[in-house]
């Protein structure tokens, strides 16, 4: 249900059972999904993770060639200063890489906007789900399968976002390739886009839309 600047989604236990509501700014889930924002934000990110080392050398670094193979004229043959100029087998390469940072940052107005945009694809697309809450018996695996058995997601790429940090169901998920757990601080738009599922306890939702819905004094 949606009304003026908000929206209500239903809240789920661990068994898909109904569990209350929670009332988020509409600007969190009902956004315009911007494609185009969604391609930059995840092109910055993969941009971070490139390590950069990629290198070849040039006249300068290759060994060797410090001396003039022959004299200036007189000998017939084209002028030569080094046996290591990129001409030459063995020299330098021109404009080969070289050790860079490729990273770069969108300004945080777009960066908010892009993982708006993300959330608001999922709930779009109807795979946003809102659970009271996430908690285990014991950090095995078993018993995460086990919770996200009572969601339906056994067989789903999840994403799982929690308000804090929780070494127990982190570890209970690490061995499950198709899903992941992340903090609210650590949402981000190419791992909301790689899930097919999004899944948020209460307490994560409310914390992402304190901090992507900007607040009144933001926008001035």
């Amino acid at each position: 249900m949606t009304t003026a600047g908000t929206v209500t989604l239903p809240v789920v236990s661990a068994t898909r059972a109904a569990a209350g509501e929670i009332e988020i700014p509409a600007a969190l889930v009902a956004g315009p999904v911007r494609e185009h924002l969604l391609f930059e934000m995840v092109r910055s990110q993969l941009a971070r993770r490139r390590a950069g080392t990629a290198a070849t050398k040039t006249k300068g670094l290759v060994r060797g060639g410090g001396i003039k193979p022959w004299k200036q004229k007189g000998t017939g043959r084209a002028r030569a200063g080094s046996i290591r100029s990129p001409l030459w087998e063995g020299g330098g390469t021109i404009f080969g890489p070289q050790p860079r940072n490729y990273s770069y940052r969108l300004p945080r107005s777009a960066r908010r906007a892009a993982l708006r945009a993300a959330i608001a694809s999922r709930h779009a697309s109807g795979t946003l789900l809102v659970v009271d809450r996430l908690t285990l018996p014991e950090a095995k695996t078993k018993r995460m399968v086990e919770w996200l058995r009572g969601l339906g997601l056994e067989s789903a790429r999840v994403l799982v976002l929690i308000a804090e940090r929780d070494a127990a169901v982190e570890r209970a998920a690490r061995n499950l390739p198709r899903v992941k757990v992340l903090p609210t601080e650590g949402a981000n738009v190419y791992d909301v886009l790689g899930h097919s599922h999004l899944v948020a306890t209460r307490d994560a939702l409310a914390r992402l839309a304190t901090r992507l819905v900007p607040t009144a004094e933001e926008t001035r």
